[in-house]
């Protein structure tokens, strides 16, 4: 396969061998490889019934791999940081998910790209819109910041 690029978002709410959340993402960007660009890492309120506040980020990769096979790559990297299946949105070391994908739309028996979520995921968005304003939604046509700014509308007013 060519070289294409992915979005990849990254999150971790629970110490690791590598340290802090923070620490944790880094670690795995740096397992990753191939990262073109990556946004700051923003803390996060969790969603569900995890108590513990995330470290997230976007990276934006080159990979010659299909979706499918970098989808088992992170996989693995997950299970080598110590990632254990478990409760839906609870605490968890790392968290890596493929977001986007150069190619457009992917569906597969493992994976839909783009993450059928990210357009309503302001942890998403906001780190994606450091990196890849421009990039396009291949579903809807709408820009990173367009996402970024409908989402912000959404919120309720304190």
């Amino acid at each position: 396969m060519p070289v294409t690029s992915y979005i990849l978002a990254l999150g971790s709410n629970r110490r690791g061998r590598h340290g802090s959340p923070c620490c944790e993402v880094q670690a795995a960007l740096a397992a990753i490889g191939g990262v073109r660009a990556t946004s700051r890492i923003h803390e996060t309120a969790p969603l569900g019934p995890s108590i513990r506040r995330f470290a997230n980020a976007v990276a934006w990769i080159d990979s010659d791999e299909t979706p499918d096979a970098l989808l088992r790559r992170l996989k693995r990297i997950e299970r080598a940081f110590g990632r254990r299946r478990g409760q839906r949105w609870g605490a968890r070391v790392i968290d890596l998910d493929i977001v986007l994908w150069s190619g457009g739309c992917w569906r597969g028996p493992d994976l839909i790209v783009p993450h059928l979520h990210y357009r309503t995921r302001r942890f998403v968005l906001a780190p994606l819109a450091e990196i890849a304003a421009g990039w396009r939604d291949p579903v809807t046509g709408r820009r990173t910041r367009m996402l970024l700014h409908a989402v912000d509308r959404r919120r309720p007013c304190a």
